[in-house]
């Protein structure tokens, strides 16, 4: 065996490869389908790209075994007498040149490959039966690294195992995207770090700055590196300002729109028609306004004009978001994280800010102390349809497309049963897709399927193949210490004897716009149910 066996199971793969080249190019011996071949050919098309997906992670996990299994041959062949640091940057660069990857690639696969064999074997398992590809196994190996055995057991266990008892709802890991997945992983690796996330935060928040990096074709990036809260609000901002001016004569696509504003507002000294009209001159060559009491900087015009732009409001910038809080959480009781609508986890004293600080822009959503489903959702300045449309865009999180990111301030609501049809505006009967996939789903034949109260719905192509939609990971609050039994069941809390609640002092603006009374009568409603 050995290298001949090695060399005759390529050379099968090649041959193998070159009947589905054949297939695919309509040279096969028979069509997919006598009846129609171009429908058949397109079916059959579908089927070759699923099994390639599943070969290709097959190979990847090969990839990571043999490489794992070359580092450790060639430690033993080079012997005690090289230095460790040394043999790793001989096993990195040699397995870069074997597979034409520059010296950070080569250790970034070696060091997710080590991982794999070594403490993520149900990752290993996955990919090497095809149902999980190398990218959400470097997902994998990415956020369970800083974690101990324990937690990277767990994180790996509520994605993978089906039988775990908090396992992942909804969509199976390996039918995500990986930058989906990515998400995914990071809002459960934040609730369950060994850490709280109050310290974590305390930490990163030392790290804010903001860099400039050029780029090709006269262009450059800026970004910064904010808490949560604030990059999210002025992201919402900058949408909801780039949308007010787009119309029938604005041909900037909402993505320049947001840069202009955003240069503007930098360098217009906060002027909205300054980042506006600066885009605009910018990109026919010209700056704006160039009469007198203006000047312009690269294109866009500076605070000095004549005073007829509109300027930002001054008011403190707020994301119109909605923040899940747990009610424990909201009451001080415990440090456990919040969830920020478009972002992920936040830190309990952030939202604990956002809800004192933000009540006409920020909507608290309590949950159930017990499931982690949601209870409520703050109704003081909506109608009954705006408070449907904050239950569809918590049950959903991001347009409910397979793939898509688009957050629920970027969605439309849409009757998944026409109601032409006889379509109730109910939350089992609404989605909501972003403008693209709403356009998609009228213009052609991907659909719809059900959808219910905590679900959103799945989507059936035009092949009739159906995706499952991404679910929310909702999951039961950390219980304060001492407050309840954590071994009884939901009939025996229900029935649990009042104990008192002692509120926890924590450092808010103002304390007194927090709406204690929902948050305990919830609590209340839930421990204690009326007779019936």
């Amino acid at each position: 065996m050995g290298k001949a066996a090695v060399v005759e199971a390529l050379a099968d793969i090649r041959a193998a490869l070159a009947v589905l080249v054949a297939e695919v190019d309509g040279c096969g011996g028979e069509p997919f389908c006598a009846a129609d071949p171009l429908a058949g050919l397109a079916d059959g098309c579908l089927d070759v790209l699923a099994g390639a997906r599943e070969v290709e992670a097959r190979v990847a996990g090969l990839k990571a075994r043999a490489a794992v299994a070359y580092a450790d041959a060639a430690g033993v062949v080079a012997g005690p007498r090289v230095p460790v640091v040394a043999q790793e940057m001989a096993v990195a660069a040699e397995i870069g040149c074997v597979l034409a990857l520059g010296p950070r690639a080569a250790s970034s696969f070696l060091a997710t490959s080590h991982a794999l064999s070594d403490f993520l074997p149900r990752t290993a398992a996955a990919l090497n039966n095809g149902t999980l590809s190398w990218q959400h196994a470097t997902v994998m190996a990415d956020e369970t690294a800083g974690l101990d055995a324990a937690g990277a057991a767990a994180l790996e266990a509520h994605f993978l195992d089906s039988e775990a008892p908090d396992a992942a709802r909804g969509c199976p890991v390996g039918e995500l995207p990986a930058h989906r997945f990515r998400a995914k992983a990071r809002s459960w690796r934040e609730r369950h770090h060994g850490e709280s996330i109050e310290k974590r935060h305390a930490k990163s928040v030392a790290d804010r700055r903001v860099e400039y990096r050029p780029d090709r074709d006269g262009m450059a990036w800026l970004g910064a590196f904010l808490p949560a809260d604030q990059a999210a609000a002025a992201w919402n901002r900058l949408t909801a300002i780039s949308r007010g001016v787009q119309g029938s004569g604005e041909t900037r696509t909402l993505t320049q729109l947001r840069a202009d504003t955003f240069a503007g507002a930098i360098l217009g000294g906060g002027s909205v028609a300054a980042g506006i009209a600066g885009g605009a001159g910018h990109a026919a060559g010209h700056g704006p306004g160039s009469g007198p009491g203006t000047r312009t900087v690269d294109g866009i015009r500076d605070g000095a004009g004549t005073g007829d732009e509109a300027d930002l409001p001054r008011s403190p910038i707020r994301a119109q978001v909605l923040v899940t809080v747990p009610v424990f959480s909201l009451l001080g009781l415990t440090d456990e994280a919040a969830v920020l609508d478009g972002y992920g986890p936040i830190p309990p004293s952030m939202a604990r800010r956002l809800v004192a600080e933000g009540a006409g822009s920020f909507y608290r959503v309590l949950v159930d102390p017990r499931d982690g489903a949601p209870l409520e959702i703050g109704r003081t300045r909506y109608r009954v349809g705006k408070a449907m449309r904050n239950w569809l865009r918590l049950r959903d999180g991001k347009c409910p497309f397979p793939g898509c990111s688009n957050t629920s301030l970027d969605t439309e609501a849409d009757h998944i049963l026409a109601w032409a049809d006889g379509g109730d505006t109910g939350i089992s009967n609404l989605g909501q897709p972003c403008p693209k996939h709403h356009r998609l789903r009228h213009t052609t034949g991907w659909k719809p399927t059900p959808a219910t109260k905590n679900e959103p719905p799945g989507w059936i192509s035009p092949s009739g193949r159906h995706y499952h939609s991404e679910h929310q990971d909702w999951e039961p609050p950390v219980w304060p210490p001492g407050f309840v039994d954590h071994d009884r069941t939901a009939p025996e809390l229900e029935r649990a004897e009042p104990r008192p609640l002692q509120r926890v002092p924590f450092s808010v603006a103002d304390l007194s716009r927090i709406d204690y009374s929902l948050a305990e009568a919830c609590l209340d409603r839930i421990l204690h149910p009326p007779s019936a």
